[in-house]
């Protein structure tokens, strides 16, 4: 079983920078792939960034150029990068992971506010 804890999320003025922290245990050998997610209120829970064992990342429109993910394999750890943060990014963030046997694991979510 894999275990997520996300961390660095916070109150950020318009402009600004945030960078979140996913750190993965337990089987983490299993993993195949990690990913970051948002969810507003009222709104649907959306990808955000994606990043693959292999290196491939993948983005929503919305925050291309804006948000880089990025892996610390020796950590264990998957990083988004947040710059150029609007109000509209405010949610709450989740990571996830998904298995090489297709069964995903999310954290608990880290809210991240921007204020204008």
């Amino acid at each position: 079983q894999v275990q997520l804890v996300e961390s660095g999320g916070g109150l950020v003025q318009a402009g600004g920078s945030l960078r979140l922290s996913c750190a993965a245990s337990g089987s983490i050998f299993s993993i195949n792939a990690m990913g970051w997610y948002r969810q507003a209120p009222g709104k649907q829970r959306d990808l955000v960034a994606a990043i693959t064992s292999g290196g491939i990342t993948n983005y929503a429109d919305s925050v291309k150029g804006r948000f880089t993910i990025s892996r610390d394999n020796a950590k264990n750890t998957v990083y988004l990068q947040m710059n150029s943060l609007k109000p509209e990014d405010t949610a709450v963030y989740y990571c996830n992971s998904r298995s090489r046997y297709g069964s995903t694991v999310w954290g608990q979510g880290t809210q991240v506010t921007v204020s204008s």
